[in-house]
């Protein structure tokens, strides 16, 4: 690729960003009270010199308030799952904090267990306790798993994504050994005293660290998102529950992306069997929800201890965790919005995104491959497709991602702004799918002069 021209193109983009939304760097200039003039640092994440700000939200629509309409296809990095502001979960949500009230009562609701109900019948986990994101499930998840195993140790594969769980912030190193991932912020301990690491899709790595009898649990995706798709080897999940069981080890999925692969999850998709599962964003329908599940006999043990607090200062929940307003745009999303016919449909279009893609990169010859897990499709500057996390990291590209995103932003579609990730929803359409085809063509024929 000729860089020179790519850093002119991105220098236009750039620029054009700038003209197209004054609004929105305005409102970035004013932000002097925000730590980073924004209300989460991850919201920096962006192509450009400033994010677009938000105006409305809908379906898989998002207007920005230098009035731009966008096809989503970010969809709050999996948060909008079922689209934005589904009507059916704003409904339910107005009639439990407006019309019902004690949205933050501390006291249970009918609803919790239809909630927990349905989340056992998708992923086949027994019993389940909510959370308000998936990084607290997980962190509630690892404390269990270290109360029930005496073990201290957790083990991630490299470059996978748990939200802000301190133990997962660990990599392979050059020489093959685990390290703090690059610019982590404030980690209490040297992260190799609490962690443990293999790549995704080697065994005999995981058998290594598995071998010192250190580990309570591996926290792990099914497949590895948020540095790309990266998709299981035949045998490999298989490969990960058999040493699991070989060492006395809990496993735990964290299907808060790869909720993308269905209904179910790739749990449900792939008959995998979790001791401990967790998920979140998604669930809610852009409410704040998360949950966890555990296996009926995990939670007998966990409940027999009379020598762990679970009620009260034990460390395993919050005041807000499992409240009324969350419970109640659940039951919303999962019994009406993100249906099994629904991600029948979300799929579909996805399938149709990835061709897209597809045609592009064979008739540029470029050596990028494409990946799917169900509604979610993604694409790397590798060929083939890295088969782990340190391999899909070292294949980004910062210049040639901010291009393609800005290039798509400035032509009405947003993708997330890293790892050229594309989600559907259930309000996602063929045409929206076609124009992403159209555009993207468009921006591969101007890199290539």
């Amino acid at each position: 690729m000729d860089r020179t021209r790519l850093q002119q193109l991105l220098a236009r983009e750039s620029a054009e960003a700038e003209r197209r939304n004054p609004r929105s760097k305005a409102a970035y200039e004013r932000a002097e009270h925000l730590f980073g003039r924004v209300p989460m640092t991850w919201m920096n994440k962006t192509a450009g010199a400033f994010p677009r700000y938000l105006d409305t939200a809908r379906g898989a629509r998002v207007t920005d308030i230098d009035g731009h309409e966008y096809v989503d296809f970010c969809l709050g990095d999996t948060g909008a799952m079922a689209g934005h502001s589904p009507a059916v979960v704003a409904e339910a949500v107005q009639r439990r904090f407006a019309e019902s009230g004690g949205a933050t009562a501390m006291l249970p609701t009918e609803e919790a267990e239809w909630v927990g109900a349905e989340l056992t019948r998708r992923f086949g986990l027994a019993r389940w306790s909510f959370a308000l994101t998936a990084t607290d499930a997980n962190r509630w998840s690892i404390r269990l798993a270290r109360a029930v195993t005496g073990r201290p140790k957790i083990l991630v594969n490299s470059y996978s994504y748990h939200g802000s769980v301190d133990e997962s912030l660990i990599v392979v190193g050059p020489d093959g050994q685990g390290t703090a991932r690059p610019g982590n912020v404030g980690a209490p301990c040297d992260v190799t005293l609490t962690s443990r690491v293999a790549e995704f899709n080697d065994l005999a790595q995981l058998e290594r660290e598995l071998a010192h009898g250190d580990v309570a649990a591996v926290l792990m995706e099914p497949a590895l998102t948020n540095i790309g798709i990266v998709l299981p080897e035949p045998g490999y999940l298989e490969g990960v529950r058999e040493l699991t069981h070989r060492y006395g080890t809990l496993l735990i999925n964290d299907e808060t992306h790869t909720f993308s692969a269905g209904p179910g999850g790739c749990t449900a998709a792939w008959d995998l069997e979790p001791d401990i599962l967790t998920i979140g964003k998604a669930i809610g329908g852009g409410i704040p929800a998360g949950a966890y599940g555990l296996s009926a006999d995990l939670a007998e043990q966990l409940l027999g201890r009379a020598d762990l607090d679970l009620i009260d200062m034990g460390g395993v929940g919050g005041t807000l965790a499992g409240n009324a307003l969350s419970v109640a745009a659940m039951r919303a999303t999962l019994e009406h919005v993100l249906t099994d016919g629904a991600f029948a449909a979300m799929a579909t279009l996805s399938e149709r995104f990835e061709a897209g893609v597809r045609a592009g990169i064979e008739r540029w010859e470029l050596p990028w491959s494409v990946s799917r897990l169900g509604a979610r499709t993604e694409y790397r500057f590798a060929d083939p497709a890295p088969r782990t996390g340190t391999a899909s990291a070292a294949a980004a590209d910062t210049e040639l991602e901010d291009f393609l995103h800005l290039y798509l932003a400035n032509r009405g579609i947003l993708l997330t702004p890293f790892h050229n990730m594309a989600l559907m929803c259930p309000d996602t359409t063929e045409r929206d799918v076609d124009l992403h085809t159209e555009v993207f063509a468009g921006a591969l024929a101007e890199l290539a002069g």
